[in-house]
């Protein structure tokens, strides 16, 4: 049995994995001009760097919006697409070893997949993400790279932007603690630095997430949250989502390859195709 190579293919950015044996192998990440050199980079990248031959692909699973992208084998090699949010889905229960939890998948926005055991629904999701972030960075604070907004929001003080109970009120209000966040950039000034406008930004956009994860679980029994995608390295999550815990009473789970959970759902989805019965391009 050869090994499978999940690729989640974004429109520039594409993240790449081999599984073989139900074991990883050295996920990466090229960045590009465009999804199919997006794509191919990655590809001969990921072989090139694990000394892996085509011969030794048994299959190759794409998913992601730039996957639509491509409608022929990757060099002749068979290949499948699998749908995102299974593949979100199969990474993230693989990854957490949770079958009863919500995926918050953070991407350019976020999306919110059930999964019960095998059954995996996307259930719905929010405009505010990774793109929400840049945007906003981009007209304030004149960059969006994601890195230099988080190292920025490192030196910044929060409480110079948001308004909390404590503000507004002389005792805790029911189920609200005094540190509760009552609203994002209500004590922000005019003259406010780049520092605590970054840390707005990125606790604002976090604990929107956080806050609509939350709601998406109403009705449910689930208590559990798996978070993925690029915006779960932030370091602010160390944060932002221990303190949605304790007001929500529930737990986020943040994976070793969160990054990657979306390609190596990809890649796991190729046993449940195989057992379909589905086509290859």
């Amino acid at each position: 049995m050869g090994i499978v190579i999940g690729i989640d293919v974004g429109i520039s950015t594409t993240k790449i994995v081999g599984i073989k044996n139900n074991k990883i192998s050295a996920p990466i990440r090229i960045t590009a001009a465009d999804p199919i050199t997006s794509l191919y980079g990655a590809f001969g990248k990921y072989l090139h760097d694990n000394n892996i031959e085509l011969k030794d692909v048994e299959h190759v699973m794409l998913t992601g919006v730039g996957a639509a992208y491509i409608d022929q084998p990757i060099y002749g090699l068979p290949t499948s697409k699998s749908q995102e949010f299974i593949a979100d889905g199969l990474g993230a229960r693989f990854e957490s070893k949770l079958d009863h939890t919500i995926v918050v998948s953070m991407g350019t926005g976020t999306s919110f997949v059930k999964c019960d055991g095998d059954d995996m629904r996307h259930i719905g999701g929010i405009g505010v993400g990774g793109g929400t972030l840049a945007g906003l960075a981009r007209i304030m604070l004149n960059t969006s790279d994601i890195k230099t907004v988080a190292t920025l929001a490192q030196q910044g003080n929060i409480r110079n932007i948001d308004l909390t109970i404590g503000d507004i009120s002389p005792q805790p209000l029911p189920g609200l603690p005094m540190d509760t966040t009552a609203s994002n950039f209500a004590r922000a000034q005019s003259d406010a630095s780049k520092e605590d406008i970054a840390a707005g930004i990125i606790k604002m956009v976090l604990q929107s997430i956080g806050s609509a994860a939350w709601l998406a679980s109403l009705g449910s029994d689930i208590r559990d949250f798996v978070l993925i995608g690029n915006l779960s390295l932030l370091p602010q999550c160390k944060e932002v989502f221990p303190a949605l815990e304790k007001l929500y009473d529930i737990r986020f789970h943040i994976p070793k390859y969160s990054q990657y959970c979306t390609a190596i759902g990809a890649a796991l989805d190729f046993g449940y195709s195989k057992k379909q019965g589905k086509d290859t391009l």
